[in-house]
């Protein structure tokens, strides 16, 4: 067992008491994603696009930039060119400070026996030379897979208050649903007690005894308490090494570990009693779910708050088009976000979000779809309820998403609620016909 070194931290404060510490963000982005198929059957999950012009990982990236931390690790490992690509057009910088970067590390098989990662832990322990590097005061651990907002100092100001050791970003959700996540157990203080797993029986929230605290995946470590455990766990032979499995639950009551509670956070320019957003869209219904929350007039995921932008790559498109008002042959968008590139010349988008580039032509009809960069919508065509990825090109006078039947004999994916989703992306080669 290697010997625990002091974890107690002493951060600098300035004259007006904001603390002055240095801080290292890890993103973990090299999950498979499987349940998002066939979106990722080119990509790995934190590289899959959202919005009309983004990707997953942005948000995890301009919460950590927009909270003031620029020394940013992101660790690849499955299918990870599109990912890779995206970072490397819109992510990396470096600055005349060497603190400021975003660095993409893809897996490098560090371990004795020359593994992949084999769980959270042993990611982080086969890139523990850049936390020795980087000299941090504390470590920001978080995961590139999901959708939200979050003012990460709020949190790091919280495991300084508390002395903490160890700090988890937990949600409270329905009790319903504590069979679906991973549980905290914690006292009137935050302290964490216990970890229960999928249990529906866990206890709730103090104070509230309809909610449970749902781990959210997202630790801010000391980092002398990071490198101790981390030493710890790779020495144990049981271990599946990973933190939510193994590592925290052998700290819970025993050591000051506390969870932050997600609902506390709030952003710089949201509108009064906005509450914190944050979905796991693990799912192809919960991504669609998702992407449809930003229709609304007033979304609880707001794009447009200008003092907490959502940084992505930039693209050199031109605006989007609408064209021809005439009867039965106009341009037309209805409750739905249109990206830049897109051309709508005669065609009628409702309840929709277009990605960059897409076309869709007249008489053309798309209904609560989610498309995908540079796709073809060909004159007459009617879609609905669907997912189609990059480069899909329907021809004119197809119907997707009308028949389930007929979709799944063409070889779409449909999901139970009849969400059809269409292709997986190819890189930069177009799927060059979509057989009807």
């Amino acid at each position: 067992m290697p010997k625990k070194k002091s974890a107690k931290l002493e951060p600098v404060f300035d004259a007006e008491g904001a603390w002055h510490i240095r801080v290292l963000g890890i993103v973990l982005a090299g999950g498979k994603g499987t349940r998002l198929f066939p979106l990722t059957q080119e990509r790995a999950k934190p590289a899959v696009p959202f919005g009309g012009k983004y990707r997953i990982i942005d948000f995890v990236l301009s919460n950590f930039i927009n909270s003031g931390i620029n020394s940013i690790y992101v660790l690849t490992q499955f299918r990870s060119q599109s990912l890779l690509q995206h970072l490397s057009e819109g992510w990396q910088f470096s600055g005349l400070l060497k603190s400021h970067f975003i660095i993409p590390v893809p897996a490098q098989m560090r371990s004795e026996d020359e593994t992949w990662y084999q769980g959270t832990a042993d990611a982080i322990l086969q890139n523990i030379n850049l936390i020795q590097q980087s000299d941090p005061h504390v470590v920001a651990i978080f995961g590139g897979d999901h959708i939200y907002r979050m003012n990460i100092a709020s949190m790091i100001d919280f495991h300084l208050a508390k002395h903490a050791e160890v700090t988890v970003a937990a949600i409270p959700v329905p009790k319903k649903h504590a069979a679906e996540f991973g549980v905290i157990e914690a006292n009137a203080d935050g302290r964490i007690m216990a970890f229960h797993e999928k249990n529906p029986d866990a206890p709730t929230i103090p104070g509230d005894p309809s909610q449970v605290y749902a781990s959210m995946g997202n630790y801010i470590f000391s980092k002398p308490t990071l490198a101790y455990l981390l030493e710890a766990d790779a020495n144990d032979p049981a271990s599946h090494h990973d933190f939510g499995k193994d590592i925290l639950p052998k700290l819970a009551g025993n050591s000051p570990i506390y969870a932050y509670n997600f609902q506390t956070n709030r952003i710089p320019g949201e509108h009064e009693g906005s509450m914190p957003y944050w979905r796991d869209v693990g799912t192809i219904d919960a991504y669609y779910e998702a992407n449809m929350d930003l229709r609304s007039v007033k979304p609880d995921l707001n794009l447009y708050n200008r003092q907490w932008p959502l940084r992505s790559a930039s693209y050199p498109d031109p605006p989007a088009k609408f064209t021809f008002d005439e009867a039965n042959r106009r341009g037309e968008a209805i409750d739905s976000i249109v990206s830049g590139g897109c051309i709508l010349s005669g065609g009628v988008v409702r309840n929709s979000i277009l990605s960059r580039g897409v076309r869709v032509h007249a008489g053309a009809l798309v209904e609560g779809c989610v498309i995908l960069d540079n796709c073809d919508i060909g004159r007459h065509s009617k879609v609905r309820r669907a997912i189609l990825d990059k480069n899909v090109r329907v021809p004119e006078d197809a119907t997707i998403g009308y028949d389930h039947d007929a979709d799944r004999a063409h070889g779409w994916h449909v999901t139970d609620s009849g969400i059809v989703v269409i292709g997986g992306e190819r890189g930069t080669v177009p799927v060059s016909a979509l057989v009807i």
